[in-house]
């Protein structure tokens, strides 16, 4: 069977809510069923006590005293529930009985405990008995038996039981349709949701879902989707990011490289002009394949994807790897190191992401800096952070570009140094990077005199 979400939840609430009625109808059957015998029960045990003063005890036989008298006030009084009274000797035969029993006789159980109330027949009518025994000086001389007419109790709890299932049946259906109208009430934000989705596309991701007023369940439904849709714009938006990206970069070697083997395949040329090309070409290539790392490691971490290797190793070990890396460029240019490991014990960070930062930050400072000049490397302690500076003498950075350092492509006053290659990605991996790592970054710079750029990791 196949039910709207709206039917199922109105259907277990019915379920549910059937359960509890039931249990509670048929308590209720049950206490005034009890409240009915006890009631019928009581007034048994009264009659029977009051009526053995009226019985006297001649040897063995037991017999009622003044029986006319008896008679005569059953014809004056009006018995609504009348008190049916039998006399037993001690062997249980009978003796003596009230007039309105008539012809019949209340029948004697021996199995039942005395002063015990169970139901019995009279007649082909349901009656309620009990039977004491007629006790003198300690010795049972014979039994009392009273009995009432059970027919208008039975009648009284066979119209409650009636009632009850009735009423147990019509208010199982009204709940259900109330269930459900609630139930619909109570879906209106789903559907809400489900339209404000069918709405967004990948042109369209702009749109989120309304939030609840209440916190409940559906508002943290709501929250979960347009964190997904906010992670699906971020991606989307990353991959149109890195397209433009690619595009923009990589377009001019591209076309420098088609339009040098195009003229290179023109007409016969020398050797040595073959070779001037390839080896032009080549650094193109070097060029692109460069970018498009950098573009890689850009997107790696736009996603904010933490790389594998977690792995803390010393500060100075990294400074010293990269320095290393960078010894052929460092000699060309005739540049002193000056290294200071201020740090008393020895400061470790995570060695993806400070080689990121340190290899583009330190790589910008052999590029930009003055021939024989000085780059100062400075590593301490302060406010319970490790800072590591690096100082350079080279052609410094316009203060009104310093809020776009970051930004990707961008290369401050780059027409005027046209012979320093760059593409303006490495500062913006260096950012990522450490806001991957919740390091800080901080520069200062003054034109034609240096840059110092600090990290606090």
């Amino acid at each position: 069977m196949s039910l709207t979400f709206r039917n199922r939840i109105a259907l277990h609430y019915m379920l549910a809510t059937a359960i509890i009625m039931a249990l509670a109808f048929i308590v209720v059957y049950f206490v005034v069923q009890g409240t009915v015998y006890q009631n019928l029960d009581t007034d048994l045990s009264y009659e029977a006590k009051k009526h053995t003063g009226e019985i006297k005890i001649v040897g063995d036989s037991v017999q009622i005293k003044n029986k006319k008298e008896w008679e005569e006030r059953e014809h004056r009084e009006v018995q609504v529930n009348p008190v049916f009274i039998q006399i037993l000797n001690k062997d249980g035969l009978f003796m003596d009985k009230s007039p309105n029993l008539k012809k019949d006789v209340l029948i004697f159980n021996p199995q039942q405990s005395y002063g015990g109330h169970f139901n019995e027949t009279l007649n082909s009518r349901a009656i309620r008995q009990v039977q004491l025994p007629i006790k003198e000086s300690g010795k049972v001389k014979g039994f009392i038996m009273a009995a009432m007419s059970l027919e208008s109790s039975k009648m009284v709890l066979l119209n409650l039981r009636n009632v009850l299932v009735i009423s147990y049946l019509f208010l199982l259906m009204g709940f259900y349709f109330i269930s459900r109208y609630l139930a619909g009430r109570g879906i209106i934000p789903v559907k809400i949701i489900t339209e404000t989705t069918k709405r967004i596309t990948k042109n369209n991701l702009n749109e989120r879902v309304v939030l609840p007023q209440n916190k409940d369940e559906l508002y943290e439904l709501s929250s979960g989707i347009n964190q997904l849709l906010q992670r699906i714009e971020n991606a989307i938006e990353r991959e149109r990011q890195f397209t433009s990206d690619a595009s923009h970069e990589l377009r001019t070697p591209l076309a420098t490289l088609k339009g040098t083997l195009e003229v290179l395949i023109r007409k016969p040329r020398a050797l040595s002009e073959y070779e001037d090309k390839i080896k032009f070409s080549l650094t193109e290539i070097d060029r692109i394949t460069a970018t498009i790392e950098q573009l890689l490691v850009l997107a790696r971490l736009d996603t904010n994807a933490k790389t594998t290797d977690q792995s803390l190793v010393p500060l100075s070990t990294i400074i010293d790897d990269i320095l290393s890396r960078h010894k052929k460029r460092i000699a060309e240019k005739k540049l002193a190191i000056h290294f200071n490991n201020g740090v008393t014990l020895e400061a470790v960070v995570p060695q993806y992401y400070s080689n990121l930062i340190l290899e583009n930050i330190i790589g910008n400072a052999i590029k930009y800096s003055n021939n024989a000049t000085i780059i100062k490397i400075d590593i301490q302690l302060l406010n319970s952070k490790v800072v590591c500076k690096i100082q350079d003498e080279g052609i410094g950075i316009k203060k009104e570009d310093l809020n776009n350092l970051f930004h990707r492509f961008f290369r401050s006053d780059a027409l005027t140094h046209k012979s320093i290659s760059g593409n303006g990605l490495g500062l913006s991996i260096a950012k990522k990077a450490a806001d991957a790592i919740q390091a800080e970054i901080y520069v200062e710079s003054e034109r034609n005199v240096g840059t110092t750029f600090s990290i606090a990791f």
